[in-house]
């Protein structure tokens, strides 16, 4: 791949790593500002929990409905990062997943261990994410949980 010399790969890399970490941070925090800054406005989501959307607003808009009553913790780890050009590259994150909420007035909790298989660009003299999809290859749930949540549409 040209395009890019050995101190900028690790720059880059830097950077998406950042960004990435932000993006959970964003998410646990509920920083739905900061969550929506990371991505591109057409970036698109593959989320098998709650379907495809195909915006950044589309994304922010149900991810603040579906996290509104839970308690998240995020954990984003060993990254696959390779670049297909000096501004764009493809990723693959370890995950796991914890959430907490009411539930008919019982504590319950979901946990989930899977990859997340992202896209970013870098666009303005930054990188933003412009595709994920979250892949689950293990999930376990307090008895009686049902997750995830509704999301009104």
């Amino acid at each position: 791949m040209e395009g890019l010399s050995g101190i900028e790969k690790l720059k880059a890399l830097e950077e998406i790593k950042l960004l990435k970490a932000r993006r959970d941070r964003a998410a646990d925090t509920k920083d739905y500002a900061l969550y929506e800054s990371l991505h591109a406005p057409d970036h698109v989501s593959d989320h098998g929990d709650y379907g495809r959307w195909t915006t950044a607003a589309d994304m922010i808009a149900n991810t603040r409905r579906s996290m509104e009553n839970l308690i998240t913790l995020h954990q984003s780890h060993t990254p696959e990062i390779e670049f297909v050009s000096a501004t764009k590259a493809t990723g693959i994150w370890a995950m796991e997943g914890m959430s907490f909420w009411k539930q008919d007035g019982e504590d319950h909790w979901f946990q989930a261990f899977g990859h997340y298989h992202e896209h970013y660009e870098k666009r303005d003299g930054r990188w933003v994410f412009t595709w994920r999809k979250l892949t689950y290859y293990h999930t376990r749930r307090s008895p009686g949980a049902i997750f995830p949540p509704k999301i009104d549409t």
